[in-house]
């Protein structure tokens, strides 16, 4: 658990930096429109148009800015006044931005954030290079488009502005716009108090709608649930459909999302606040898929570890929690970087810096990352579980947890062995667990005036102590004449006890070497002890040593240790 906090903290200082890399990023984009792209490789240096004119979205955008400042004479700018009188325009210039803007403002079909921010504009339309439909009119059975030119107005310098057959149409379209079918129904005083250039009633009706949509969403994705609910039963019997409440929330926010840009659309607020509100309700969008997406995942996640061996919890303890927050981090980050594309912002820039803070924080925390994912291999190709017995180098003991940074493995001392995961992943490895059988090797040594019979019917009868245990699996040849020692005559047998309890196995082993000693003795002969040479200035000879149990069965200490310790 502690190490879960301290990565857990290293990826929250890990998430703070990318943030403020990416709020750098932002910070260097050029000032003006925001979402003004950089502009691509040219022979000549472009200038930049003070009046923010580069491209179609940012004409339009400081156009509405220019008006709704009732700066008038600055928005005039933006109007190509060429069919217009010079003695007239400066007087004219300022009434047709004014109407211009009305006709914006009521035109509910204008969504700025779709308008081509690039500086040639949108190419792929049928229309000029040069020329930008914004949107159309239709009136007495003909169409007026509002379209934008690019004109330069000085060398190495083009800007978008309302074209002369736009500005020739103004008065006619404006003569069209008159007071909308709600408003006549309303007190004079909602209609003609505005903040920010917008209606009362319109604000008041933008708030009102907020609580209304909230409790509309909702109640659509619980019926939506409702219709998904026996689907999902008919799919998947074990499936717990009251997991599916936590998917109302996001299931309800993107509804909300919808309704209320139908909503926004109904009441016809200025262009300009139009814009803003569609920024606002596009990161709420990305906000709610992000959030969908991680609701589903949990609930994978949820159904895995459920279903899941309880010696195989450890990917679900320990890799997958980390894996779902780092996957929330990228989902919040794209969801932003997202929405930021969306509103016209230069990405390329932001990921960049993102790019060189991750790699900041990789080289900064390089021996973690290294722990890290030498944890996810270790865990990712299971060559042990918790509560396996194994060897690891010239460590033997019980893993007792595989977490992120390293894994710990108690002794058959009871000591507690902790290795870091970027070892535990490169060492020679020996897991005892997923044995079927166990191995039954001792090497009986005979006395050296062993009879030839002696040893025919010594054989025979390990044979047929073996064959008749219903424990032992044999092979053709389970008992073997090996050698002929310096002091013994020697006997192995090879076999397997068919059990993969080490209880089971030290009992079974047990009953084995004592009916071994009960056949050595019915032969007639014994186990042989090692000589041992005595050197000294009385005498030199030889001395038998009392006789040692270990001489007269050498089993290898190993299994034994195994049995004892497993399971």
């Amino acid at each position: 658990m502690q190490q879960m906090k301290q990565i857990v903290r290293q990826m929250f200082a890990a998430g703070c930096l990318l943030t403020f890399c990416a709020c750098f990023g932002i910070a260097q984009l050029p000032a003006g429109m925001p979402g003004s792209s950089a502009p691509g490789p040219a022979t000549t240096p472009q200038q930049l148009d003070p009046l923010g004119r580069t491209t179609p979205r940012e004409a339009v955008y400081s156009f509405l800015e220019a008006c709704h400042a009732r700066n008038y004479i600055k928005a005039a700018q933006f109007l190509d006044l060429s069919k217009t009188a010079s003695r007239d325009r400066k007087r004219q210039g300022p009434v047709l931005a004014l109407q211009l803007e009305e006709i914006l403002d009521r035109d509910v079909d204008l969504d700025v954030a779709r308008l081509s921010n690039k500086p040639d504009g949108d190419q792929r339309d049928s229309l000029a290079p040069d020329v930008e439909r914004i949107d159309r009119f239709g009136t007495n059975g003909r169409t007026i488009d509002i379209e934008l030119n690019q004109t330069e107005i000085s060398p190495n310098l083009k800007v978008w502005i309302f074209s002369a057959n736009t500005v020739a149409a103004i008065p006619t379209l404006h003569a069209l716009i008159g007071e909308s079918p709600i408003e006549k129904h309303l007190p004079q005083y909602l209609v003609s108090t505005k903040f920010f250039e917008t209606s009362l009633w319109q604000w008041i009706a933008l708030l009102l709608l907020i609580p209304l949509i909230g409790i509309l969403a909702r109640l659509l994705s619980t019926i939506l649930l409702l219709i998904l609910k026996p689907l999902l039963q008919r799919k998947s019997k074990h499936f717990d459909v009251r997991s599916l409440k936590s998917l109302t929330g996001p299931i309800g926010l993107l509804l909300g999302v919808f309704a209320y840009s139908a909503g926004v659309q109904f009441i016809g607020p200025p262009a300009l606040v139009r814009l803003y509100m569609s920024r606002i309700l596009t990161l709420v969008f990305f906000i709610a898929v992000a959030w969908l997406i991680v609701r589903l995942l949990d609930l994978i996640s949820s159904r895995l570890n459920f279903s899941s061996d309880p010696r195989q919890r450890a990917l679900f303890f320990s890799v997958l929690p980390l894996g779902l927050r780092l996957v929330r981090i990228i989902l919040f980050v794209v969801a932003i970087v997202a929405t930021l594309s969306t509103w016209g912002y230069n990405t390329s820039t932001i990921w960049a810096t993102l790019g060189v803070g991750s790699l900041a924080v990789a080289l900064a925390a390089q021996k973690t990352l290294e722990n890290f994912f030498g944890g996810v291999s270790v865990i990712g190709d299971r060559p042990v579980l918790v509560g396996d017995f194994c060897k690891v180098g010239d460590k033997t003991g019980t893993v007792e947890d595989i977490g992120l940074r390293s894994t710990r493995i108690r002794t058959l001392d009871r000591t507690l062995v902790t290795v870091p995961n970027s070892q535990f992943s490169t060492m020679t490895l020996e897991n005892f667990a997923p044995r079927d059988k166990m191995f039954f090797h001792p090497t009986i040594n005979l006395r050296y005036d062993t009879t030839p019979a002696q040893v025919r019917q010594v054989i025979a009868s390990f044979e047929k102590i073996l064959r008749d245990h219903p424990k032992v699996d044999v092979g053709k040849v389970p008992v073997r004449f090996i050698n002929i020692g310096s002091y013994s005559f020697d006997i192995e047998i090879f076999a397997y006890v068919l059990t993969i309890d080490g209880d089971e196995f030290v009992r079974t082993q047990q009953e084995l070497l004592l009916s071994i000693l009960d056949a050595v003795e019915a032969a007639g002969t014994s186990t042989a002890v090692p000589l041992r040479e005595l050197t000294g200035s009385a005498n030199v000879g030889t001395q038998t040593p009392p006789r040692d149990a270990n001489a007269v069965v050498q089993p290898e200490l190993s299994h034994q240790q195994v049995s004892q310790h497993q399971a």
